[in-house]
């Protein structure tokens, strides 16, 4: 393992769908050290198979399935083994109702001598007025607790994935037509503006509620800067990709000491619509973890 770490997460719609289209060519050559995989949808023997085929194999698979098959189930595939694994939003997860099943898989490395946390998260994607959406509240409402849980007890922790919210105009491309949609709701973007708010200090969301910041950074929008964009998934209606009319919703959620330790950020964005094996594109971040 070199001084440092190459972090990539992706929202693989359907591992072996991936891996027909290309994705094991993908990760062949972009010498990923630990990757997050959401929307899995296979069995542990499917990833042992696929990643086994990558040349260069040495792969260590960690996996939390859907309880229903077929659906959602998160992934880290380490060219290392971790230390320990946990599957869900922790103690925060007993006390109430939280369909986290396939969702939220925690992985612990010992990197170089440095104790790094990564966690692959696939968040709800919702539906306004329907279960779905609630499901969605309950999983947010869980996820600034474990956040700040993680926080407490580690410095490097990347919480990495399909958080499936737009935080900022700037995250869709037509963000005018989505402010009723899920996925860019107000109340959703204001969960966001207290994850990256200040530990500790209120802050007021862009729907008006009031609540502690979470203390955490967007390594996409402070490697980007106040740009539109740059986009991580394109609905396959009409020429969404070919336009770049896109959606940011793939992020590199990161603790403070972590997030300064970036060295690039870069979303692989396929060079045309053919050539994609996702929906979604790898969100590739290097992270600087030797002295």
């Amino acid at each position: 393992m070199t001084e440092t770490l190459r972090l990539a997460s992706v929202n693989v719609n359907g591992v072996r769908a991936a891996f027909r289209k290309g994705m094991g060519d993908w990760l062949a050559r972009r010498d990923v050290d630990v990757l997050a995989m959401q929307e899995v949808r296979a069995d542990d023997s499917h990833l042992d198979e696929l990643f086994g085929s990558v040349e260069g194999a040495g792969w260590h698979i960690l996996h939390d399935p859907c309880e229903i098959k077929g659906r959602a189930g998160v992934a880290i595939a380490s060219r290392i083994p971790a230390l320990e694994h946990r599957i869900g939003l922790g103690a925060v997860e007993a006390q109430g109702e939280i369909q986290s099943s396939g969702r939220w898989l925690e992985a612990d490395f010992d990197l170089g001598g440095t104790p790094v946390t990564v966690v692959s998260n696939y968040t709800h994607s919702g539906e306004v007025d329907t279960p779905r959406q609630e499901a969605k509240w309950a999983f947010l409402d869980a996820m600034g607790p474990r956040m700040n849980e993680l926080a407490d007890s580690r410095e490097f922790v990347a919480i990495v994935g399909d958080f499936n919210v737009g935080h900022r105009e700037l995250d869709i491309k037509n963000w005018r037509g989505n402010v009723k949609r899920s996925g860019f709701l107000p109340r959703e973007r204001a969960y966001f503006d207290r994850f990256f708010g200040p530990r500790g200090e209120i802050v007021t969301g862009v729907d008006g509620t009031e609540g502690p910041g979470v203390g955490w950074i967007d390594v996409g929008r402070r490697w980007a800067g106040e740009v539109d964009g740059p986009y991580s998934w394109w609905s396959n209606r009409g020429q969404a990709f070919d336009n770049d009319t896109g959606w940011r919703i793939d992020y590199h959620v990161v603790t403070p000491a972590l997030a300064d330790r970036v060295e690039n950020y870069v979303i692989d964005r396929a060079a045309s619509y053919d050539a994609r094996w996702s929906d979604h594109a790898p969100v590739v971040v290097d992270y600087r973890l030797g002295a």
